[in-house]
């Protein structure tokens, strides 16, 4: 009975909310004979855990948290997730949409592409950084506002996508909030991809 319970309990805690990813407006009909796309990730209203925390606040809070338990521990969590974005999130979501565009279709998703003509600007709206306790974890949540957009007049929108909850989660215990939260970008872009590929007939 103990062993049931225990099980129940697993699957209670990894359990997360499945992703949804919903057209806004717009078409990729523009994707087609394509060589690159420009790449822009924003974090300026980004919002964490069920109680969307500015993210100064909550670096504030887990920071002080951290310290606590150990002096020094605090300062370095502060450093390892400032360099999160550019290092785990960022990478990992452009390793999925490389992984489906440029392989397959020629198609380069990369940052700093100033003279390309199409922008995707990738809006992070809210994250859940989720735990892993060994026996019972919860995956991260990633939720985004994906749009493309002309480099050189960003106020013309040609598709918008929405992308809530996207699982953040890998076999085996992950201990890093920041990996975590890898592994949710990296499944926005997985699925954003498909979505793209399902909706374009010329690819």
């Amino acid at each position: 009975m103990k062993k049931f319970i225990l099980l129940i309990t697993l699957c209670v805690c990894t359990g997360v909310s499945a992703q949804k990813m919903k057209i806004q407006e717009g078409d990729f009909d523009f994707l087609p004979g394509q060589s690159e796309i420009n790449v822009e990730f924003i974090y300026d209203n980004m919002k964490l855990l069920k109680k969307n925390l500015p993210q100064d606040q909550y670096i504030k809070e887990r920071s002080a948290e951290l310290e606590e338990k150990s002096p020094g521990n605090g300062e370095a969590w502060q450093k390892k997730w400032a360099a999160a974005p550019e290092l785990i999130w960022q990478p990992k979501f452009l390793e999925l949409m490389n992984r489906y565009f440029f392989d397959e279709h020629g198609i380069a998703f990369k940052e700093n592409l100033s003279e390309a003509k199409y922008t995707l600007l990738v809006e992070t709206v809210w994250v859940y950084p989720g735990w892993d306790a060994g026996v019972m974890k919860q995956p991260a949540k990633v939720t985004t506002n994906l749009k493309f957009v002309e480099t050189a007049n960003k106020d013309n929108v040609l598709a918008e996508v929405t992308s809530e909850n996207a699982p953040g989660d890998q076999w085996g215990s992950n201990f890093s909030n920041e990996d975590r939260l890898g592994e949710g970008y990296a499944k926005t872009g997985k699925s954003f991809a498909r979505l793209i590929l399902k909706k374009t007939k010329a690819f």
